[in-house]
């Protein structure tokens, strides 16, 4: 090339070096702008859902055991539930993880969780008009829990590091950027 510079990164060569159910991962022959050659490892999962319960006073947050933290951790409702559409698999992960129903759903934005090295995209949901039901959980999600907390409480526990997923934590500053609480 004469005088002009590539502005991405190109893939040479791609390896698939683990796959299972639930993600791939590749390794990539990579060549930079300036031409030098490297590798670069990406974790392929599908998109996902996550969805912000507010019942009017109150956030439904849901807290289960994370292997690879080796710990227990608080977050919002998130995964994927293969449905028509992102709304109906954002509905569809809320009962299931937490029983509850909304009678609204709006989309407040899109996170890329881990841009640096995934592909997955969250696709988040505000759900309001909760009523009560019966979850159902997946076999994987057994020992998961719920609690509703106030706002205040809910950062209370995001500066207390309870709250930690950060995902749920961009969701909650995507929330406080859109329009008001209803």
């Amino acid at each position: 090339m004469t005088g002009i510079q590539k502005s991405v990164i190109l893939r040479i060569s791609s390896t698939i070096v683990y796959e299972n159910p639930w993600m791939t991962v590749r390794e990539d022959e990579i060549e930079r702008p300036d031409g030098s050659r490297g590798i670069y490892g990406v974790v392929h999962r599908p998109d996902s859902v996550l969805v912000v319960p507010w019942d009017g006073t109150h956030f439904h947050l849901v807290e289960e055991f994370r292997y690879p933290l080796g710990r227990r951790s608080w977050s919002f409702p998130q995964g994927s539930a293969p449905e028509a559409t992102r709304e109906a698999e954002a509905r569809r992960e809320l009962a299931e993880e937490t029983g509850l129903r909304a009678g609204r759903v709006r989309p407040l934005g899109l996170i890329d969780d881990a841009h640096g090295t995934s592909t997955q995209r969250l696709h988040v949901f505000l759900a309001t008009d909760l009523t009560a039901g019966e979850s159902a959980r997946e076999h994987t999600e057994q020992d998961m829990r719920q609690s509703r907390v106030s706002r205040a409480e809910f950062e209370a526990m995001v500066r207390g590091e309870q709250v930690t997923d950060s995902s749920s934590i961009a969701a909650y500053a995507m929330l406080l950027l859109g329009p008001a609480l209803p």
